[in-house]
């Protein structure tokens, strides 16, 4: 009886310490680079206790946008347009949305028939 390999959806990611992939290791690191000037702060203050948990909590939460994906449910707006994208991908959109100042384009075909408007006879 021969083995066969079944294929899985690693999207190109190799894991670092079976936790970590690149984007979340890169993500991980952005949160807790964020998070160092608030432990300086602290710390100048001389309680560096409060600065530590700042660093852990924001490279918890970059750890979370790089890995989690949108939970999908009707009961909030977003979640129904994006349940189960990833949400550095919905972030990434929401930023260039607002850079185009909110401009949405729309195709709209025209709505009279070829022949005349309906309300002819």
């Amino acid at each position: 009886m021969a083995t066969y390999n079944l294929p899985r959806d690693v999207k190109g990611e190799g894991r670092i310490l079976f936790v970590f992939s690149t984007k979340a290791l890169i993500y991980t690191a952005i949160g807790v680079a964020v998070g160092l000037p608030f432990y300086l702060i602290f710390s100048a203050i001389g309680i560096s206790v409060v600065g530590i948990i700042a660093i852990v909590l924001l490279g918890l939460v970059g750890f979370s946008i790089a890995t989690f994906k949108m939970p999908t449910t009707n009961a909030f707006e977003i979640t129904k347009k994006t349940g189960g994208e990833n949400i550095d991908d919905v972030i990434r959109r929401g930023i260039k949305f607002k850079m185009q100042k909110n401009r949405i384009y729309v195709y709209e075909p025209d709505t009279e028939e070829k022949g005349g408007n309906k309300g002819d006879k």
